[in-house]
């Protein structure tokens, strides 16, 4: 834990070269990283898989914001949803998750998504784009600033439920609510 900055990847001078929207997003992502290290690494699997009272568990989380980042991105690219994507949402709360492989699935994941936002000129962000089944009207912009906040609200959520298992201990089935 002593090894992160103490400053948030925004208040680094970092990334000056990237045009301020999707900066911000890439911090925000390098941030998300950051703190799913800071207060989930440190889980085993029982308590990255713990629902307790019946919450999302962390690997949810952390799935979904992996995931998400994906979807979100393909839309500000202007494509829509692949047959790959909507199985993995399918999956995203599913039991089981592996320590190692949720981390090393999280990290690559955060990678791609930074090289993607790169990818995207700066310029293009006012661009409309169609949202889901139902072609939702948003922009590229939008899109990139809805990968941060959904991003950051479940980065929260699982720092929450993180801070309850890592409480409880693993003294509770992690399939089922805590127990009194």
């Amino acid at each position: 834990m002593s090894d992160l900055p103490k400053s948030e990847p925004w208040l680094r001078g970092t990334l000056t070269d990237i045009p301020a929207i999707p900066r911000a997003v890439i911090h925000a992502l390098e941030l998300a990283r950051e703190d799913i290290t800071r207060w989930c690494a440190g889980l085993t699997d029982a308590q990255l898989n713990a629902r307790p009272m019946g919450i999302a568990p962390v690997a949810f989380h952390m799935r979904h914001i992996i995931r998400s980042i994906d979807r979100l991105l393909s839309y500000a690219e202007g494509k829509q949803l692949s047959a790959e994507q909507f199985a993995a949402l399918k999956t995203e709360l599913n039991p089981g998750a592996e320590h190692v492989l949720l981390f090393a699935e999280f990290d690559e994941a955060v990678n791609r998504a930074i090289v993607r936002i790169c990818a995207i000129d700066a310029t293009r962000l006012e661009e409309p784009r169609k949202v889901g089944r139902e072609a939702l009207p948003a922009s590229v912009g939008g899109l990139l600033v809805h990968v941060a906040d959904h991003t950051q609200r479940h980065v929260g959520q699982a720092i929450t439920t993180a801070k309850i298992v890592a409480a409880q201990g693993s003294k509770s089935d992690p399939t089922k609510g805590a127990s009194c």
